[in-house]
């Protein structure tokens, strides 16, 4: 592994959720392993006021219950690497203090002027932090890189997201900008261009030839969870579908890069992204799926609707369900549907993607013979499961479904980092491949916003019970294709109908 330079991280929003959950959690585990820099310091910022000691101690009860560790040395050492800075982050004026204290810690830990700017906060401040640090210079370059990463949602729809590109591009220039979207730092993600790519029994068959569709699918089987006032103003489409499960269906279709640099796979991506076929009103109405979830009884649990949940308008039209039929005009895919979907409280958390193939065109093993599917697993049990037909055992020819799987987590002594540890360790190194870039963004903007549109001006809305994989509309969706959707479980492997 290269030497990391020395550096700081400045986390905004550091009294936050996603700060203690997974920023400081994932510092922590690449600390242990060896995987930081020599000297590094954290800086939290945030409005509350604390000391670097209350801060301190605050981050390690934190860290002891997430984690289950006990007190130790080196717990102790590595929440000496972390201070606090109370700031008013509205206020340009304020940052001259940010600026003395970073100057202080750059001194101290010999960072050169190396600094990471994390904004894990409202929406609201994300185009505000950068305009205040560069009042102070704190995006100049001159004295050590300056990288800002900035958590999704990039924009409400198309046109928040051309205003939020502009303002991120008046500080800052593209190079010193990582989007972060936590879906690409998964392995199973990454793992889709090694496998594509680098096995010769896989990429021949990787184009409308040979493949019938593909299923991709996110399912959350918990409801929106307190967080009903964010989440009324987004909705699936925003939280799920704009981001994550387009970024996953890049790297499912993408042609291969020409190098595995940051530049040649983010190409071949947006790429993916400009050759989505626009939806017109006729796909709209008939390939586009809504829903929302109502109440429902699961396991003896009285499980409340969407429009019951805390923050969430008595009369809601947020959409929890999103399924939708796609096509994408380039030579690879001409005529191949792409099947999405993603909801909540849904029969179990999994998220997978189902390459179904062609089946044999031979008149007589063609019939009734199990169809080729090729189950890539992204969370959880992750692994690839593969479904082929083989001949039934005694007289005759007939075949019977049968399948091999690969589990990561049968691989020895292998050291899978979490999403966020990937993409910070990436940060640290200037690595951006696995971060959004603008064109990526604005180019997944181009395909959602007329599905915004729609959904503003159309009233149809199915409704789900919690527990159920969502509303019957979708199963039509495929059935009118003489198709269905895999209703996967927990375990990869698992043959039963998944409900609960």
């Amino acid at each position: 592994m290269n030497k990391l330079d020395n550096n700081c991280i400045a986390i905004f929003g550091a009294s936050g959720d996603l700060t203690q959950r997974k920023l400081i959690p994932a510092l922590y585990h690449l600390y242990i392993t060896e995987q930081l820099s020599d000297s590094f310091s954290i800086l939290g910022i945030s409005r509350t006021e604390y000391s670097d000691t209350d801060y301190q101690a605050k981050i390690k009860s934190a860290l002891k219950d997430s984690e289950k560790l006990e007190d130790s040395e080196q717990l102790d050492t590595f929440c000496s690497h972390i201070h606090y800075q109370p700031l008013n982050t509205a206020d340009a004026e304020n940052y001259g203090q940010l600026k003395t204290r970073l100057a202080q810690l750059g001194e101290q830990y010999q960072t050169g002027g190396n600094i990471i700017f994390y904004l894990s906060t409202p929406p609201s401040l994300y185009g505000v932090i950068p305009e205040c640090l560069a009042a102070h210079g704190l995006n100049s370059e001159e004295d050590g890189w300056k990288r800002l990463i900035v958590e999704k949602p990039f924009g409400y729809d198309k046109a928040s997201a051309l205003a939020l590109d502009d303002q991120l591009h008046r500080f800052f220039q593209e190079e010193q900008i990582y989007r972060i979207d936590h879906y690409l730092g998964k392995e199973t993600v990454q793992n889709l261009l090694v496998f594509r790519f680098s096995n010769g029994l896989f990429e021949p068959l990787w184009n409308r030839n040979y493949i019938d569709h593909v299923e991709i699918t996110a399912a959350e089987a918990l409801g929106v969870e307190g967080r009903g006032g964010y989440y009324d103003g987004a909705g699936a489409m925003r939280d799920m579908f704009q981001n994550h499960l387009l970024q996953v269906l890049g790297m499912v279709t993408m042609e291969p890069p020409a190098l595995i640099n940051a530049n040649s796979i983010r190409n071949e991506t947006v790429k993916v992204f400009q050759s989505l076929h626009p939806l017109d009103e006729r796909a709209l109405n008939e390939d586009l799926i809504l829903g929302q979830y109502t109440s429902s009884k699961v396991r003896g649990d009285e499980l409340p609707g969407y429009r019951e949940e805390k923050g969430v308008a008595e009369d809601s039209r947020t959409e929890t369900y999103v399924g939708l039929k796609l096509f994408i005009d380039n030579w690879r895919w001409n005529g191949v549907p792409f099947y999405v979907r993603t909801g909540k409280r849904l029969p179990t958390r999994v998220t997978e993607v189902v390459i179904h193939f062609k089946k044999t065109p031979h008149p007589v093993f063609g019939q009734n013979t199990p169809e080729n599917k090729l189950v890539i697993r992204i969370q959880p049990d992750e692994g690839i499961l593969m479904k082929f037909g083989l001949k039934q055992p005694g007289a005759g020819f007939h075949s019977q479904e049968v399948s091999m799987d690969f589990r990561y987590d049968s691989l020895d002594g292998a050291q899978v980092l979490t999403a966020y540890e990937r993409l910070l360790l990436d940060a640290i190194k200037g690595d951006p491949t696995l971060f959004a870039r603008s064109d990526a963004v604005l180019a997944c903007w181009d395909f959602v916003q007329p599905i915004l549109d729609f959904s503003r001006n159309n009233p149809t809305l199915y409704g789900y019970a919690c527990g159920t994989w969502g509303p019957k509309e979708a199963d039509e969706l495929l059935s009118r294709d003489g198709r269905e959707w895999r209703f996967p479980c927990k375990n990869l492997t698992d043959t039963e109908y998944c409900e609960l």
